[in-house]
């Protein structure tokens, strides 16, 4: 094992997770995350923790539920870590292994150089801005954003509460991404207008081909112009019901060792940019269940909560 993989798994086990010797330890993973997976069970057993791995086959896409007796198997563990290609986090499973107590970190589609990366951050510090970013969207109503590639929407966010990803795990049910770094909420369905343009990366399609331009009506995405990527995305969101295609989240990154790498976990915490998601937000407050949720990486943006200037081109001016 690379030796800066190993300590930063050790950092993220220890400081991240709390795991503590005697814990049950879940690894959930897949033939193309075994690697890292392994790497996981093995510093885990090391620091004593009563560890187990399960192979999945790949869900086939971010958002679909793992098979069913690993789902039961999920709600017997302490901590879990799940290093897999399609994401689990926006799942029952995860949602009820949470529920039942188990704490831990969701890692679709991590590589060895994020994890080395991206992980070795100053969690305390960035801890404090994604809470006070996620108190800024609780006592918010409503988000104006625009973007220097054309994006130019607002949407309700009512009373709905944000949620803090951290990277900070340690009790019970607590879970989120390694790596870490975002605040993010549910707009409120039906609130959304405008244009959505993503000019950095989409989930699911690697490198963009250009950017895509997306119109939204009364929430739901009702055109997609730009490209290959475009039309790949359309074509994703055509083979699930229609609410697939409403605006599902609103994320704010704020992990300073994150860069866009075209791995949308990573992506969408960089540091200087939002994400909107189309799809499933029912795990964090929203009323969308579809098995997809796809995250599109805005460059530079500037949005304002209610009145406040919040960023300007990527900058945070709070």
């Amino acid at each position: 094992m690379h030796e800066a993989v190993k300590q930063t798994i050790a950092k993220a086990l220890s400081e991240c997770l709390a795991l503590q010797p005697d814990e049950r330890f879940l690894v959930i993973t897949d033939k193309f995350r075994r690697s890292i997976g392994v790497e996981f069970f093995e510093v885990a057993a090391e620091m004593g923790a009563e560890a187990v791995m399960v192979e999945i086959i790949p869900t086939g896409g971010h958002g679909m539920e793992p098979p069913a007796p690993v789902a039961e198997l999920w709600k017997e563990f302490n901590v879990f870590v799940a290093p897999t290609t399609f994401s689990l986090t926006h799942t029952m499973a995860r949602d009820n292994a949470c529920e039942n107590g188990a704490r831990g970190a969701t890692l679709p589609g991590i590589t060895e150089e994020i994890l080395a990366r991206a992980l070795n951050v100053d969690y305390l510090e960035m801890a404090k801005l994604t809470h006070q970013l996620c108190q800024l969207l609780n006592h918010g109503r409503k988000v104006k954003l625009i973007t220097p590639a054309g994006t130019d929407l607002t949407f309700s966010i009512g009373d709905r509460e944000a949620e803090p990803d951290t990277g900070l795990y340690t009790e019970p049910g607590q879970f989120g991404n390694l790596p870490a770094g975002e605040a993010y909420i549910a707009p409120i369905e039906e609130t959304a207008e405008g244009i959505m343009v993503v000019d950095g990366a989409m989930a699911g399609e690697g490198e963009i081909d250009q950017p895509i331009i997306i119109e939204i009506k009364k929430g739901l995405a009702v055109s997609f112009k730009g490209g290959s990527s475009a039309e790949n995305l359309r074509e994703r969101l055509s083979q699930h019901p229609q609410e697939a295609a409403m605006l599902a989240e609103f994320g704010i990154g704020t992990n300073p060792a994150a860069r866009i790498s075209q791995v949308v976990l990573e992506d969408e915490k960089v540091l200087g940019t939002v994400h909107l998601a189309l799809g499933n937000n029912l795990h964090f407050g929203g009323n969308i269940d579809v098995p997809v949720h796809l995250d599109g990486i805005l460059k530079s943006p500037t949005f304002w909560i209610d009145e406040k200037l919040v960023m300007e081109n990527g900058i945070f001016k709070i």
